[in-house]
């Protein structure tokens, strides 16, 4: 039930629904340039973990290979880094208050899957 309210919470006051239009914006541009699909699929899996981060996780995905490595290594030079920092900022800007510390540690958990996306997955917590 609490993760239920903070996930509601996150999504009207935490920006989940400003990080979720704007990865599935980034997913949109990505689908467009064929190239780019893998990328597309990722920022989508960002969209979704944005929108409802608590009671979930990223893992790396079993299967993944060489190819998710190499494509992750070319999202950190165009787009992970900033990524990551922006949530970082976030975090940091929300863990000032008592209020925000829960909605900033959400925004660090999205850090690493903004940082190194392709070969991850998004679970449920037991």
């Amino acid at each position: 039930m609490i993760r239920f309210v903070l996930n509601v919470l996150w999504l009207i006051f935490g920006g989940g629904l400003v990080l979720a239009v704007g990865y599935g914006i980034a997913a949109l541009i990505c689908f467009v340039l064929v190239i780019t699909i893998p990328f597309g699929v990722a920022s989508l899996r960002l969209a979704v973990y944005s929108l409802w981060p608590f009671g979930r996780t990223v893992v790396p995905k079993p299967g993944a290979g060489v190819g998710s490595g190499l494509a992750n290594i070319l999202w950190v030079v165009l787009a992970g880094w900033w990524l990551a920092l922006s949530h970082i900022l976030a975090g940091v800007a929300l863990c000032v208050t008592i209020i925000g510390i829960p909605f900033g540690i959400a925004n660090f958990k999205l850090v690493p899957a903004a940082f190194w996306p392709l070969g991850r997955e998004v679970v449920d917590v037991p």
